[in-house]
C-alpha cells in the first residue's frame, strides 16, 4: 500500500528545458515503462504554444497514448484557459496550473500577473462542469525567484488561499531551487493552517543540492504527494538558473529506505531510465542511486 504518492514530471518538466527533442515514440515507450515500474501518476506534457516550447508539440498524442495505460492518472500542465480547454479535450485526468508568487516570474512565464493568473484558473474551474478534470493550483517560486529574489511568504499564503477556493488541490513549488528545509517546514505549515487538506503537493528542484532534504522536510510536515523527475532532468525555460528537479530514483530510495512505501519497483525504474537516456542521449543525467545501486540486503517497504 502506497504511503506516499510520487508524480513523475519528467515527460513535461524534464523535457521542456532539454536541448534535444525526444522522439514521440520514445516518449510513449518511456511513459509506458514508468507506469510499469509503478508510477501511477505521470505529468505527460503541457498544452503550450509549440513555438515557445517545441518539446511539447506532441502533447495531445502523448495524452492519448497515456490514457490507454490501465490505472494511470494522466496529468497535463496548462498555462491559461486555452491550454486548459486543449487538455480537457485531450482527456487529461488532472490539469495543473502554475501560478507564480513572483510578479516578475509570472509576467515572464505566462504574460500575466499573479492575480490575473488566479482569475484565469478561476475561469477554467467554472468551465469544467461536473464531470471535468481535477484542477491543481501550483504556487510556483514559492520559496524565492531568480528574477525577483525574495518572495514574501505572505504572498505565497495569499495566493494559495485564493486557489483553494476553486481548485481541488494546491501544491507549493520551489521552481528555482532556493528553498531550505527550515523554510519549507515554515511555509508548508503556514499554508496548511489556512487551507487544510487542500494543500497536497510539493514540487522541489535540486538546483543547490537540497531537493531531497526539502522533500523530507515537507514529508515531516505531513505532505504525502511529491513531484520528481527521472535523472533529475528539468527546469523552467522562463526562469534563469532553474535547473533540474528532485531525482525520482533517489526520492524513491529515500522513502523506501525509511520504510515508507512508494509502490515503485527499482529494477523497472532503472529500465525506464535507460529508455529515457536513449531518447535524449546528450542530456546530463543525475542520481546517486542509479550509479551506486541498492545497498546489500536492501528491502523495499512492504
Amino acid at each position: 500500500m502506497r504511503q506516499v504518492q510520487i508524480c513523475e514530471v519528467g515527460p513535461r518538466d524534464g523535457l521542456q528545458n532539454a536541448k534535444q527533442l525526444m522522439p514521440t515514440e520514445t516518449k510513449k515507450a518511456w511513459i509506458s515503462a514508468l507506469a510499469a515500474a509503478g508510477l501511477n501518476e505521470i505529468e505527460v506534457g503541457s498544452f503550450v504554444p509549440p513555438k515557445l516550447i517545441p518539446a511539447m508539440a506532441d502533447t495531445g498524442e502523448i495524452v492519448k497514448h497515456a490514457l490507454a495505460i490501465p490505472g494511470l492518472k494522466v496529468v497535463a500542465l496548462a498555462p491559461n484557459v486555452k491550454g486548459f480547454e486543449r487538455a480537457r479535450e485531450a482527456g487529461a485526468h488532472k490539469i495543473t496550473f502554475p501560478v507564480s508568487a513572483s510578479h516578475q516570474h509570472s509576467v515572464s512565464n505566462v504574460r500575466m500577473t499573479p492575480d490575473q493568473m488566479v482569475e484565469e484558473v478561476r475561469k477554467a474551474a467554472q468551465m469544467r462542469g461536473a464531470q471535468g478534470p481535477e484542477i491543481e493550483g501550483a504556487v510556483s517560486t514559492a520559496f524565492g525567484c531568480t528574477m525577483q529574489g525574495n518572495v514574501p511568504e505572505d504572498e505565497v499564503v495569499r495566493i494559495a488561499v485564493k486557489l483553494a477556493e476553486f481548485c481541488d488541490c494546491v501544491a507549493l513549488a520551489d521552481t528555482v531551487g532556493y528553498a531550505n528545509p527550515v523554510q519549507v517546514k515554515r511555509v508548508f505549515r503556514r499554508v496548511k493552517q489556512e487551507i487544510g487538506d487542500k494543500l497536497e503537493g510539493a514540487h522541489f528542484h535540486n538546483t543547490r543540492g537540497l531537493g531531497l532534504a526539502n522533500a523530507l522536510a515537507a514529508w515531516e510536515e505531513g505532505v504525502r504527494s511529491f513531484d520528481s523527475s527521472m535523472g533529475g532532468l528539468g527546469g523552467c525555460p522562463f526562469a534563469p538558473g532553474a535547473s533540474g528537479n528532485v531525482i525520482t530514483e533517489d526520492l524513491v530510495f529515500m522513502f523506501e529506505s525509511m520504510g515508507v512505501s512508494t509502490g515503485i519497483d527499482f529494477d523497472k525504474l532503472l529500465a525506464a531510465r535507460k529508455i529515457m537516456h536513449g531518447g535524449v542521449p546528450d542530456e546530463p543525467l543525475y542520481g546517486h542511486m542509479a550509479l551506486a545501486g541498492l545497498p546489500k540486503g536492501f528491502r523495499a517497504a512492504a
